[in-house]
């Protein structure tokens, strides 16, 4: 990964945001009220207890890119684990009674190995690399993410996570929901990195994660809150 935000497009692609909710019947109930549209079923994560809704986000630019909602699974054991994306800690969790958040984002590594060993070396570590999977209706959709340890999200979710699908994509079974995810604009983190990242630099006191998107209800941004 160089620093100069050159060819970074390459090696990086948008793959999802993440919205945490504190049920989801609460996320379906917000995706309706923003968007106009119902999310898809997603699945459950049995190594995080925790389970999901889908939308697609797909654009010109970030073409499968998708939305999901998550939400601790209530029927399910609890992990042996921190979860991912600060769902077990106090603050987020308060952030989140209030109605759902965008928390994180997601994307896609061309070498998801020397990747995460460059954004390491550059002081963001992103966690080690564990293997994931969800039974869907079309099959068991298997993964390759970053997760740190304590489940925290690295730099208030300003660096992203990285992704590596196994074999089929989620988007492949979205359909398409009017919606489009137009940019993503990173705070607080080196303005190269995020060009690296295919994100927009934000202020250095801007939000760590802030989100534009079309709909049929014209265009909506999407906050993360600060650092829990």
């Amino acid at each position: 990964m160089s620093t100069g935000g050159t060819g970074a497009l390459a090696r990086f692609e948008l793959d999802h945001l993440v919205v945490a909710a504190t049920s989801l019947a609460a996320g379906r109930e917000w995706c309706e009220a923003t968007f106009g549209v119902l999310p898809q079923t997603g699945g459950k994560h049995p190594s995080m207890a925790t389970h999901n809704l889908l939308l697609s986000l797909a654009s010109p630019r970030f073409p499968r890119a998708y939305l999901e909602i998550i939400a601790i699974d209530p029927e399910a054991s609890a992990p042996s684990r921190r979860r991912w994306y600060d769902l077990d800690d106090p603050a987020l969790q308060a952030a989140i009674a209030g109605g759902p958040s965008l928390v994180h984002w997601v994307v896609r590594a061309a070498d998801i190995d020397a990747e995460a060993g460059s954004l390491r070396r550059l002081g963001h570590d992103v966690g080690a690399i564990i293997a994931a999977e969800r039974q869907t209706a079309r099959g068991l959709l298997r993964w390759r993410i970053t997760v740190p340890a304590d489940g925290r999200r690295p730099a208030a979710g300003a660096v992203p996570l990285l992704i590596s699908w196994c074999d089929e994509h989620p988007s492949s079974s979205l359909a398409a929901s009017g919606v489009v995810i137009e940019a993503v604009t990173v705070g607080g983190i080196d303005a190269a990195l995020a060009c690296e990242l295919g994100a927009i630099a934000g202020e250095l006191d801007a939000p760590p994660l802030v989100a534009t998107l079309g709909c049929l209800r014209g265009r909506l941004t999407m906050a993360s809150p600060a650092a829990v």
